[in-house]
């Protein structure tokens, strides 16, 4: 009898702590933060199950000395804290290339450069899913850069993300 109670309230206790994921399937929009000088990004994410999805990210920056693109793609885990809020954690990479104009530090010359570099990224991550097809996001995005040509082979990225769910 002691074995069916135990056994009773340890499946009760599962069927509660289990929650269904509310992902949709597809959300787009923009991620808005530092990006390690890259700029805002566009943002697109696809639910694979009911708790894991892919992030790609196309990030760019176009100033006054140098112009960047980056390209990344994370694969996520979801986990719900209570009702629409998440977190999220996920890993991934992607490749960005930049080039600068001739520029001038205490009046000496430096030619302009440009170069492509490779990334590992990781993501950790909260999220808020309104009752309207409405996702805002606040994450962390430490991505490792494997470039002879960069002088920081480390990019922290803190970005806001606003998103349309379909």
């Amino acid at each position: 009898m002691k074995k069916i109670l135990f056994t009773t309230i340890l499946l009760v206790g599962l069927a509660f702590s289990g929650q269904a994921q509310n992902l949709s399937k597809n959300a787009l929009g923009l991620r808005l933060g530092d990006n390690d000088g890259f700029g805002g990004e566009v943002s697109y994410q696809r639910a694979l199950t009911s708790d894991t999805r892919l992030e790609f990210d196309l990030g760019w920056r176009n100033s006054k000395d140098y112009d960047a693109i980056k390209l990344a793609a994370l694969h996520q885990w979801v986990w719900n804290i209570d009702g629409g809020f998440n977190w999220y954690a996920g890993v991934g990479g992607g490749i960005g290339s930049w080039k600068t104009d001739t520029y001038y530090i205490n009046n000496v010359k430096y030619k302009g450069d440009s170069n492509t570099v490779l990334f590992a990224a990781g993501d950790i991550g909260i999220e808020y899913n309104f009752d309207i097809p409405l996702q805002l996001s606040l994450d962390f995005r430490p991505e490792i850069y494997f470039s002879n040509s960069i002088n920081d082979d480390f990019g922290p990225d803190v970005a806001l993300g606003i998103r349309y769910k379909f």
